[in-house]
C-alpha cells in the first residue's frame, strides 16, 4: 500500500499554518492595478511568484465605494501588512492604469516604512492602435 500524502495545512503533520509565511523576502515588487471600478495591489517576489494580495473589494468597500481613493489606501496597507512581516525592507512599485486610487495606494506604500528602489508607470499605451468605428450617419 502507498502512503498518504500528507496536506499542507493538515494538523497530522504538525504544520498548521501556510508554508509562504515561513519565507524571509528581502526585495520585492509591488503591483498597482488602479481602475475607476477598483484598486488591485499585488506584492510579489523578485521572480514574480506573488506573497500576498488586496483590493478595495476584499478590504470591505462594496459598489461605487471601491473606486474611491480611501478603499485603495486600505487595499495597500492590507497587501503589505504581510509583507512586513516577512522582513520585506525594499520595494519596486509598478503602476498600472488611470483610476482615482494610484496616488492614494503609493501614499500608503510610502507611509509603511519600505525603501522604495524606483516608481514606474506602466499603463499601457496604444501607438495608435485600432481603428475606431465609423461615424454614425443618422
Amino acid at each position: 500500500m502507498t502512503k498518504p500524502i500528507p496536506r499542507i495545512g493538515s494538523r497530522r503533520n504538525g504544520r498548521i499554518g501556510s508554508r509562504k509565511n515561513a519565507r524571509r523576502i528581502p526585495k520585492g515588487v509591488i503591483h498597482v492595478q488602479a481602475s475607476f471600478n477598483n484598486t488591485i495591489v499585488t506584492v510579489s517576489d523578485v521572480r514574480g511568484q506573488v506573497i500576498s494580495w488586496a483590493s478595495a473589494g476584499t478590504s470591505g468597500f462594496k459598489g461605487t465605494r471601491r473606486g474611491t481613493p480611501y478603499a485603495a489606501q486600505a487595499a495597500a496597507v492590507n497587501a503589505i501588512r504581510t509583507i512586513i512581516d516577512q522582513d520585506m525592507q525594499r520595494a519596486e512599485v509598478m503602476i498600472k492604469g488611470a483610476g482615482f486610487g494610484r496616488d492614494a495606494a503609493l501614499r500608503a506604500i510610502r507611509r509603511s516604512g519600505i525603501l522604495l528602489s524606483f516608481v514606474r508607470d506602466v499603463t499601457p499605451m496604444p501607438h495608435n492602435g485600432c481603428r475606431p468605428p465609423q461615424k454614425r450617419r443618422v
